[in-house]
């Protein structure tokens, strides 16, 4: 289940890169590059108290998933990201 304070990354019809609150109807921040809303959605969660930054491909599928810290993972899959 998704906190409150959990974020996505996705990609809109107007090209820009959405750094968006899973729980909220508006981008807390729209960026031109994927780097930029990453960058900021990271800093968000690590002065709310941590969570779930989850980063969608141009094509809309899931391509990362991560715990930002101070979040709490229980069972933390082995990370196979380069």
């Amino acid at each position: 289940m998704s906190k409150g304070r959990d974020r996505t990354i996705y990609k809109r019809n107007d090209g820009k890169w959405v750094n968006k609150r899973n729980d909220s109807e508006r981008a807390s921040s729209v960026h031109s590059t994927q780097k930029e809303a990453i960058g900021k959605a990271k800093g968000m969660l690590k002065t709310s108290g941590g969570g779930e930054l989850t980063v969608k491909g141009i094509n809309g599928k899931i391509r990362s998933k991560d715990t930002i810290a101070p979040g709490n993972d229980p069972y933390p899959p082995k990370d196979t990201e380069h």
